[in-house]
């Protein structure tokens, strides 16, 4: 296997450990109406009020056609609303109900315990050490695409 594809591998089955033990300690708080590909767009609105459907897209990279899946189950499951924006109409804000606020607490809440939980597991250092990797690699990889569009 090449390491390319090992990382991928690794960075997968990394994200679905996370996924999974975010959804079981959240189903534990009550929150059991959810799906691992609900979470990355609820952690984004929870961090970011009043976000436009693009911005959370180009956040999540999502096509738009998903993007409307989701928040269309989301706001039928309660946890946000769409409204429009005070400075331009033709834009909808995505934000959070009462119960997507509850929903909110819980989350940072369990993020925190799993935050302590993989440090007591490899450490401070070699969390900051695998985020700064991450973090550039990621960069990188984001500038050799614009520089291919650009070409």
């Amino acid at each position: 296997m090449s390491r390319v594809s090992e990382i991928g591998s690794l960075l997968k089955k990394i994200y679905r450990a996370y996924s999974s033990d975010l959804l079981s300690q959240l189903e534990a708080k009550g929150f059991i109406d959810l799906r691992p590909s609900f979470l990355e767009i609820l952690t984004f609105i929870c961090e970011n009020e009043a976000v436009s459907i693009k911005e959370i897209g180009l956040a999540c990279g999502l096509k738009k056609q998903t993007m409307t899946s989701h928040l269309n189950e989301l706001e039928k499951r309660g946890y946000i609303i769409r409204k429009t924006g005070e400075h331009d109409r033709r834009e909808l804000k995505v934000m959070l109900t009462a119960y997507g606020e509850k929903f909110k607490f819980a989350l940072l809440e369990v993020i925190g315990e799993l935050e302590k939980k993989y440090q007591i597991m490899i450490g401070e250092v070699e969390m900051d050490r695998i985020l700064m990797t991450l973090t550039n690699f990621q960069t990188k990889i984001n500038h050799a695409d614009q520089q291919s569009m650009l070409l």
